[in-house]
């Protein structure tokens, strides 16, 4: 029994539809955290203002101040979690994908070293220096991309993301380059939102106690609720405040980065406490602690430590630096490595190419104004060549009798 053109059944067009209605639930799904966090600080206005102020407080000074003081950290707490929810993740740019020709080079690759090679050769004009623990460039099989420095795959938004620190459900939102620094200040303001509710109700929590004033269940429980989550921010606050101490994120501190001039190192990207604060929060000291864009950089190329220190250093004013130094560099450009032993930081090839040039010009102009003027004595065999001769005070001209050998380069 054949089924004719009109009954037939178009199956992928019906998984479609399923998954789309399954992806549908679950983005709905991610924002019950977020629903559940306006829904507390919505309850806990209205336990404020309402009970507190209105029903405990009496002074009509003393209620402007706390109403004043209320207001002014909830705005800000409230703009900093909107920035935090609503900033989107910065994704990694298309000039770090890989062509198609090379990806169908990479898999008709017969050996991994080939494929370290082909990835090689495409990151040679992107700005990476972090490397995988077989020292391979770090590559995304599923976007299909070179990763940038500090850059990962986000397993809940399905996207590489730059500086991933993690994925807060709270927020529905990876914490990232773009909205770390709304991430840090909307803790802090509701670390003060916590501790200015609790702060202001436990002076009443004696009165109710001891019977002097009714006991009410939406002071109370705003007490408890406030303490709770203080302590609990404090921790997560204070953490993540030592990270950007330490130029370091989430993931930096629980897997070591590792570079591709001195391996796996935690504090290649600190440059100082003043200069890793000043990367997240910006060099405007005014907007420090308000909720607007002032990081530093692009997301993709990050200051390293030998590059800080480099900066700073009268004998490499204007020249280039190597990427990264391993160990913990010192004032006089040497650096300590694993074993203890010091070693001189790595100079960049332009540098000593300048330098091979210089020592070749002068050799040649040596040669060439002392054309002709090599002695040959008998019965030996020189290589040396004699030094152009020097006028002396009278005018005569002197040859010197002292022969001196062609200086050759020495090796850095």
């Amino acid at each position: 029994m054949s089924v004719g053109h009109g009954n037939s059944y178009d199956y992928r067009t019906v998984d479609t539809e399923r998954n789309e209605r399954c992806g549908c639930c679950v983005r709905t799904m991610k924002w019950f955290p977020v629903l559940f966090i306006v829904s507390v600080i919505g309850w806990s206005y209205y336990a404020f203002v309402i009970q507190l102020s209105f029903f405990t407080v009496t002074s009509i000074l003393q209620r402007i101040l706390f109403l004043l003081f209320y207001h002014a950290i909830l705005v800000m707490f409230l703009w900093s979690y909107y920035q935090t929810v609503f900033t989107e993740i910065g994704r990694v740019p298309s000039r770090f994908r890989i062509p198609r020709t090379e990806l169908d080079r990479m898999i008709r690759a017969t050996s991994e070293d080939e494929q370290k090679q082909i990835l090689e050769a495409f990151a040679k004009e992107l700005p990476v220096v972090t490397r995988t623990l077989n020292a391979s460039v770090r590559f995304c099989e599923k976007c299909r991309l070179v990763k940038p420095d500090r850059a990962h795959h986000c397993s809940v938004c399905g996207v590489c993301v730059l500086k991933l620190d993690h994925h807060c459900p709270w927020v529905n939102n990876c914490i990232n380059f773009t909205n770390y620094k709304y991430f840090i200040l909307f803790l802090g303001y509701a670390l003060l939102y916590c501790l200015y509710v609790a702060l202001t109700t436990v002076a009443y929590m004696e009165l109710i106690w001891t019977g002097k004033i009714d006991g009410r269940f939406h002071i109370l429980f705003l007490f408890f609720v406030s303490v709770m989550f203080a302590i609990s921010l404090v921790s997560l606050f204070g953490y993540h405040c030592y990270l950007v101490l330490l130029n370091r994120t989430t993931l930096e501190s629980f897997r070591t980065p590792i570079f591709r001039y001195g391996g796996p190192d935690k504090n290649g990207f600190s440059l100082g406490k003043l200069s890793n604060f000043q990367e997240v929060f910006g060099d405007d000291r005014r907007l420090w602690f308000v909720p607007v864009y002032t990081s530093l950089g692009d997301g993709m190329l990050f200051p390293t430590q030998s590059h800080h220190l480099a900066s700073n250093s009268p004998h490499e004013v204007g020249s280039p630096v190597a990427p990264l130094t391993a160990g913990n560099a010192h004032c006089n450009g040497a650096v300590e490595n694993g074993n203890g032993r010091l070693a001189l930081a790595p100079i960049a090839q332009t540098v000593v190419l300048e330098h091979l040039d210089e020592t070749k010009a002068h050799v040649a102009g040596t040669v060439a104004a002392t054309d002709g003027a090599i002695e040959h004595r008998p019965g030996q065999q020189h290589s040396a060549v004699a030094l152009p001769p020097q006028v002396q005070p009278n005018g005569l001209q002197q040859q010197e009798s002292k022969e001196s050998s062609v200086p050759t380069p020495r090796p850095l």
